[in-house]
């Protein structure tokens, strides 16, 4: 009896891994030749960082133009189709150890490391010697060169980006409610909605940034306290802005007609990393600006 095997797609040599790895190295570079030398002249890591940005984004256009093409060619089989969920849902468990490793940072500083050097347990004389005038209050608002600095609030900015990210989901799930029933008009309303919200929180996390630093004396420099705040947030930012540009994506292919009720799984990727990088703001919320 003969038996009927699926087709499978081996894709060819693609350029843009690499591509993309130089991009991403420009980008680290250049951040931390930027952070470096802020407030001080003649700094030039911005530019390598412009550049390893801009060259990161013109890879992604292009890879996805290169999957784009492919399965409207029809070269895809089902079995490739559940490579690429697997994919997703591993790069996103691999985006969740991430933070998880960031949040065990700040749970070890605020349970372990303050209370220690404050004297807690058996570590009176541990306080006397290092910190003497050291008080184990979080967030940590001085350091032990006696730089003080104030902690960001969860009222104002902080708030309403919570409620931006919340209302993002919400108009994305009827974005996608709008794929599965091939209502094609809500279906760009809504997922437009999402994309101009995620702008709207990019904006103002910008505008969080600078009241930090003119404001609040709140740097990278101001000792655990700043150090994890700009390492969650601004990590959490970047997926942000990458969650933005996956579903302007996304929002260009639905304009030219792509997917089908039955057929994205594009958007469904994409929809995934978004709702994932909401659930990381809500515990951000919650263990960086209110607790």
């Amino acid at each position: 009896m003969n038996q009927e095997y699926e087709h499978y797609y081996v894709p060819e040599q693609s350029p843009w891994p690499i591509v993309g790895a130089v991009a991403l190295f420009f980008i680290a570079v250049g951040a931390g030749l930027t952070v470096m030398s802020v407030g001080k002249e003649g700094g030039s890591g911005v530019y390598l960082l412009y550049a390893g940005i801009v060259v990161l984004v013109y890879m992604l256009f292009s890879w996805f133009k290169n999957v784009i093409s492919e399965s409207d060619q029809g070269l895809y089989s089902a079995q490739m189709d559940r490579s690429f969920r697997q994919g997703m849902s591993w790069f996103i468990f691999s985006e969740v150890m991430f933070f998880m490793a960031f949040f065990g940072a700040l749970f070890y500083a605020r349970v372990l490391s303050v209370p220690w050097l404050g004297g807690a347990g058996n570590n009176a004389m541990t306080n006397e010697v290092l910190w003497p005038t050291f008080e184990a209050v979080w967030p940590l608002v001085s350091t032990p060169a006696g730089e003080t600095t104030q902690a960001m609030g969860w009222q104002g900015l902080p708030l309403i980006n919570t409620l931006i990210l919340l209302t993002s989901s919400v108009t994305l799930h009827f974005a996608h409610v709008a794929m599965e029933n091939n209502k094609r008009t809500p279906l760009k309303v809504f997922l437009g909605a999402t994309i101009l919200l995620g702008v709207c929180f990019l904006g103002l996390q910008v505008e969080e940034y600078m009241h930090a630093y003119n404001d609040l004396n709140l740097t990278l420099d101001a000792g655990i306290y700043g150090n994890t705040f700009f390492l969650l947030t601004g990590f959490h930012g970047m997926h942000v802005t990458l969650g933005t540009v996956l579903l302007f994506v996304i929002f260009l292919r639905i304009l030219k007609g792509h997917f089908t009720k039955d057929k994205h799984f594009a958007f469904q990727a994409a929809a995934w990393y978004w709702h994932f990088v909401d659930v990381v703001w809500l515990c951000l919320f919650v263990f960086v600006y209110v607790l």
